[in-house]
């Protein structure tokens, strides 16, 4: 797994988000591990691919994933 990307860690959730998240601790610990890895202070989602998009939904994505050390931003 340490040869993981960012961009591999990060459609990895979308695809548990999209499989009911299924593994999404694991997901949300290899995407940590890749960010410290590769220097990355913050996690940059498509609000699009995501199973609610609206704000109260980023606003529990981010809340989730900050309790995990994972800080989560959204692109336009």
């Amino acid at each position: 797994m340490s040869d993981l990307t960012l961009t591999q860690a990060i459609d990895n959730i979308y695809l548990s988000i999209k499989n009911d998240n299924e593994e999404l601790d694991a997901h949300i610990a290899a995407l940590k591990a890749v960010m410290k890895r590769e220097g990355v202070k913050e996690a940059v989602f498509d609000p699009s691919k995501l199973a609610q998009s609206n704000r109260q939904g980023r606003k529990i994505m981010q809340s989730y994933f900050r309790q995990k050390g994972v800080a989560v931003g959204f692109s336009a």
